[in-house]
């Protein structure tokens, strides 16, 4: 499958298959993640691999009760240090690169486990300190988002987008000034 088609297809999965995902599966799309670019090359991530069922099952009530969650047989908690990433973002120096780091690299994720018919979802409601509590995340380390990853339930879990449903070119994008 090319990069344009997984784009095009991939969806927020939120019905698994109980059945978990294949250890050198699994390592592939970790290696995606580690493959992804970061703001002067500082790969400011560290990204937690949650299988254990009664963890997850726990996060479930902490970001919304998203019960997919628990369904899904990973669970990828990126998180990272601010002080590891590049700061001058926009030209501001207190400005960390960390989130969009973060966020390239579970992008990457999500795109390789289209490829391979594995079904994620970005999780971006949960409650940051309880997270840390949950899975001993040290204190300076700041979560930045979840996914789950597994196998959909449903059969029509990728198709191609419906463009009426998104905003039309030239709606979201100019050309050399802002308009």
């Amino acid at each position: 499958m090319d990069v344009m088609k997984a784009i095009t297809i991939r969806r927020s999965v939120r019905k698994y298959k109980p059945e978990p995902i294949p250890a050198n599966e699994l390592r592939e799309l970790l290696e995606a993640m580690r493959s992804a670019p970061s703001a002067a090359n500082r790969q400011p991530w560290k990204f937690l691999v949650v299988t254990d069922q009664a963890l997850r099952e726990k996060i479930v009530g902490i970001c919304r009760g998203q019960h997919f969650i628990a369904e899904a047989p990973v669970l990828i908690v990126g998180c990272g240090r601010e002080a590891d990433a590049w700061h001058g973002v926009g030209g501001n120096k207190k400005q960390s690169s960390l989130m969009t780091d973060i966020s390239i690299a579970i992008d990457h994720l999500t795109l390789a486990a289209t490829e391979k018919g594995i079904g994620t979802c970005w999780i971006q409601a949960f409650n940051e300190d309880c997270i840390k509590k949950i899975l001993k995340i040290p204190e300076d380390v700041r979560v930045i988002a979840l996914c789950t990853v597994g196998y959909p339930a449903e059969d029509n879990a990728f198709r191609p987008f419906e463009p009426e449903k998104r905003k039309p070119l030239d709606e979201i994008v100019c050309y050399n000034v802002y308009e």
